[in-house]
């Protein structure tokens, strides 16, 4: 069954507030602990351990009197804890993701996992139960559909917390087929160009927050010189920390703008169109231009690309996605004709050979549409 996550902002009293630190500090120590042991048995014995084994060492350590205090907290969310270890060491032995390392308290962002048993996580009018909390307060923005599986509680930089709840969805209702396919060329000055001949504005959500952020990082690295010239622990310099907060309110701001533009308007292109046709894009490669960087940064093509593949998984769409090395920008999508590269400054062009006008975004998108059609013919 496809899974579906809903995220929702909660806001917990201080009784509450201090059971979440607590259980985010006793999951970071879970997961150094094994990290430790893990090193030390590959190093002495050259394998390192299973999950079987720390089920059991987790399971003693509850018991003896010194590690005891592991008990105030949500078991499952302690097992989840080294789930993630052993995730992490899968994701390096594959060559996904470095060697792991371990986790600090002074990371402004901690979370934590934490499984439904008996019905321990649930929805009841305008709270949430979670796991050893109880009810929360938290903003119902939308109703959950499915089976709740799991949820993530999580504490960000800002000062506020989330849980992420992920839902087991029977099945999706199936939207009506359209029968209209459309080409996406990605784009900086323009977020994407479609072959409609639709232009999708870039919002440039960091550029509009920059000045303003600017001004306020420039007042946290002032505090954290002054505290550094007085020798304060930066943890006790509530001037800091309040600024530190203000610039990551700032920060998630723009996050949370970007991520509600990309959702918007993929789900609209899905419903719009059941084949969808997208250059493969480099976007790693193309962050090592660092004149351009800050800007590709921001308008996030792997995020937009990421949510279309799932969403057409979802409702039965078709996404292509042609070679990067594919020249959309430099055929004729009117006759076939290759002009050959133009200089980026040029914008429109005439075909050498039809004669027609061409706008180089456009024609581009035309392009990757007609090439993503005939890839799609000769799929199985």
């Amino acid at each position: 069954m496809p899974h579906q996550a809903y995220k929702f902002r909660i806001y917990p009293n201080k009784d509450q507030q201090a059971l979440i630190h607590q259980t985010h500090g006793h999951c970071r120590f879970v997961y150094n602990h094994f990290l430790a042991l893990w090193n030390t048995s590959y190093k002495e014995e050259g394998k390192g351990l299973n999950r079987s084994i720390m089920s059991k060492m987790l399971t003693k350590m509850k018991k003896q009197e010194d590690t005891a205090w592991l008990r105030n907290v949500d078991s499952v969310a302690l097992q989840a804890s080294y789930e993630n270890l052993l995730d992490a060491f899968q994701r390096f032995f594959q060559k996904q993701n470095n060697y792991p390392r371990f986790k600090s308290k002074k990371n402004p962002v901690q979370s934590y996992t934490t499984k439904n048993t008996n019905n321990n996580i649930a929805i009841i009018g305008n709270q949430m139960k979670l796991p050893k909390l109880g009810l929360v307060k938290f903003a119902k923005s939308r109703n959950i559909e499915g089976r709740i599986m799991r949820a993530t509680i999580k504490y960000n930089a800002s000062g506020t917390f989330y849980v992420s709840v992920q839902c087991e969805v029977p099945d999706f209702k199936p939207l009506p087929q359209t029968n209209e396919a459309v080409g996406i060329d990605l784009g900086i000055t323009d977020f994407a160009i479609l072959s409609t001949g639709r232009r999708v504005d870039n919002q440039r959500f960091t550029a509009k927050m920059e000045k303003k952020l600017k001004r306020e990082q420039r007042k946290l690295s002032r505090r954290y010189e002054q505290a550094k010239k007085e020798g304060r622990n930066l943890r006790e310099c509530m001037n800091y920390q309040k600024q530190r907060r203000r610039v990551a309110r700032l920060r998630e701001r723009v996050a949370f703008q970007r991520e509600d533009f990309l959702n918007k308007l993929s789900t609209e292109l899905i419903r719009h169109y059941d084949v969808i046709c997208l250059e493969d894009l480099n976007t790693k490669g193309m962050l090592k231009n660092h004149k351009l960087a800050k800007a590709i940064a921001d308008v996030s093509w792997s995020e937009f690309v990421t949510k279309l593949k799932y969403k057409a998984k979802w409702f039965d769409r078709k996404i292509v996605e042609i070679d990067r090395f594919f020249p959309s920008s430099q055929i004729c999508h009117a006759c076939g004709h290759r002009d050959g590269k133009k200089p980026l400054a040029i914008r429109v062009w005439t075909c050498s050979s039809c004669g027609t006008t061409l706008d180089r975004d456009i024609n581009a998108s035309k392009n990757i549409l007609i090439e993503g059609l005939r890839l799609l013919k000769q799929q199985p």
